[in-house]
């Protein structure tokens, strides 16, 4: 009983997590992003295929903070975007291993993206496999790797998901 008690305290802070973090996407302040990870993180977006045959190409690769800092940046104030928002739909975490004050897990997500002058359309599907630091009031992302459905990717992806 006691560890499943661990799991649901673990999945519960894990999910409010996930929800403040899709949370600061979909609202738009990227800016916010990089707060939810350890300054040694590493961040990937990659294909199903790639993932399955433990190939390290991704479509996106951030081993710091500093660098989560710097695509926020570039994206927000160098380049050009059709205006855009998302909105992410979150499963449950699921919590695979514990070790100490490190907690693994996977979250199932879909994200729509929404043009100002045009449709809302499935961006993408997937899942988040994470790594956190956890304390007693927060958890840290030390490594999420995003999970892609599809090896199909929209051009407009620059902004993390």
């Amino acid at each position: 009983m006691n560890d499943f008690k661990k799991i649901a305290e673990l999945t519960n802070l894990i999910g409010m997590v996930q929800a403040r973090y899709a949370y600061a996407i979909d609202d738009g302040d990227f800016y916010d992003w990089p707060t939810f990870f350890v300054d040694d993180c590493f961040y990937q977006i990659t294909s199903a295929d790639n993932f399955a045959q433990g190939l390290e190409a991704g479509l996106m690769w951030l081993d710091s903070k500093a660098m989560l800092h710097d695509r926020i940046l570039s994206l927000l104030e160098a380049n050009v975007y059709e205006r855009h928002s998302y909105r992410h739909i979150l499963g449950q975490p699921h919590i695979s291993s514990i070790e100490g004050d490190e907690v693994e897990s996977e979250t199932s997500f879909m994200v729509a993206r929404i043009t100002r002058e045009g449709p809302t359309d499935l961006y993408a599907t997937g899942r988040y496999v994470d790594r956190y630091k956890v304390t007693e009031s927060d958890a840290k992302i030390m490594k999420r790797i995003v999970v892609l459905d599809s090896s199909y990717v929209d051009t407009l992806l620059g902004f993390p998901l």
